[in-house]
């Protein structure tokens, strides 16, 4: 294999594909980003098993083959590199790779070819294209509710469906519930539903996360397996087994207060006041009649307040969220008011976008102690 390209293609390209080679596999192989060189074009490859990345480089192929070469230091070379012209050609007797960029010349130890699995190729029983803008902001509104716990695999998963007109992603760790219903203006042909990890769609988003409003994202739906194709990237996930949580269940049919405030002044002194709010500490929201003073308190730290005006009336009470899952959920609502929906102190409470957008945040309560 021999092809050549330029420094600064070869590490654009590297730093996408190199996020998703694996970091803790005893297969050397997955630690590595595969250079496919075939029909004069070049193809970077990398998967950790449960997901999988094709992207590719812009380069003149003078000798077609595949080589494995480890994704961290190659990486690391590349952003050393000099700028301009590069060569990348195996040396099957050495059995490594020689990188040559103006003066510098490096040559890098090949992996086992073998070892590294086939990607799959885009397609599936359930073929769907979306406009990428929108799903991409769809995945942005839920990814953060995602649980990181391995231990319970379904809820690192963010429920996928589309049919119709309707785009719904769903995402819970237990302590919140996102929701985002996103209207597409050009009806589905078929239709799936899929629970996709997390880290494959929050990786999605960051490739794709300047899509056109004419971009459009082909999802290939297989047994246990999604593809995604936006433009010549192709990425891949396993599907995670198991039933996601009904989360219509989880949503409460009716609440005792219903207020609209300016989102952007509320999300400015949930910023502020939770700066106070450290070593687990909860975020204090007490209501009465016309006014919310949000507190926070941490021994040896220190303590703030600030009050704001809300239409809330009624016999006051005071509610603790975590701080971080409740600024979370606030700053998923972009701009216009935020609608607070809420029914005592130890009952789940409800942030919705004021604008109809179809954005639900569903937030446990922390008890406080008095």
């Amino acid at each position: 294999m021999k092809l050549s390209t330029t420094s600064s293609e070869l590490l654009g390209q590297l730093q996408t594909a190199s996020r998703v080679a694996s970091t803790r596999s005893a297969v050397q192989a997955l630690s590595g980003v595969q250079i496919h060189a075939a029909e004069g074009a070049v193809e970077l490859r990398a998967t950790d098993m449960e997901v999988g990345l094709r992207v590719p480089l812009i380069a003149q192929v003078e000798r077609e083959g595949t080589v494995v070469l480890p994704a961290r230091l190659l990486l690391d070379v590349a952003r050393q590199l000099p700028s301009g012209p590069l060569t990348l050609e195996l040396r099957p007797v050495e059995q490594d790779v020689e990188i040559i960029c103006g003066p510098a010349r490096f040559h890098l130890r090949t992996l086992r070819t073998e070892d590294f699995p086939p990607l799959p190729e885009p397609g599936g029983d359930q073929v769907v294209h979306l406009p990428a803008k929108a799903f991409t902001e769809t995945i942005a509104k839920v990814a953060r509710s995602a649980s990181r716990d391995e231990t319970r695999p379904i809820l690192t998963g963010i429920l996928v469906s589309a049919s119709g007109t309707e785009l719904r992603m769903v995402a819970t760790d237990s302590y919140r519930l996102s929701v985002k219903e996103t209207r597409l203006e050009v009806p589905v042909d078929g239709g799936f539903e899929a629970n996709v990890p997390a880290r494959a769609l929050q990786e999605l988003e960051r490739i794709v996360g300047n899509a056109a409003e004419t971009d459009v994202i082909e999802i290939g739906v297989r047994a246990n397996q999604v593809v995604f194709r936006a433009g010549d990237v192709v990425l891949s996930s396993r599907l995670i087994d198991g039933q996601f949580p009904n989360y219509r269940q989880l949503l409460p049919e009716t609440y005792e207060h219903e207020l609209s405030v300016p989102g952007d002044e509320l999300v400015g002194v949930v910023r502020r006041i939770s700066l106070m709010a450290q070593k687990n500490a909860p975020l204090r929201l007490s209501f009465s009649e016309g006014e919310l003073t949000i507190s926070a308190q941490t021994p040896d730290v220190g303590e703030a307040s600030e009050p704001m005006p809300v239409p809330f009336s009624g016999e006051a009470f005071e509610i603790g969220f975590n701080p971080d899952f409740l600024r979370d959920g606030l700053e998923s609502v972009e701009s216009g008011d935020v609608v607070l929906k809420l029914i005592s102190p130890l009952r789940p409470g409800l942030i919705e976008a004021g604008d109809g957008s179809g954005f639900l945040y569903l937030i446990m309560p922390i008890r406080l102690n008095v």
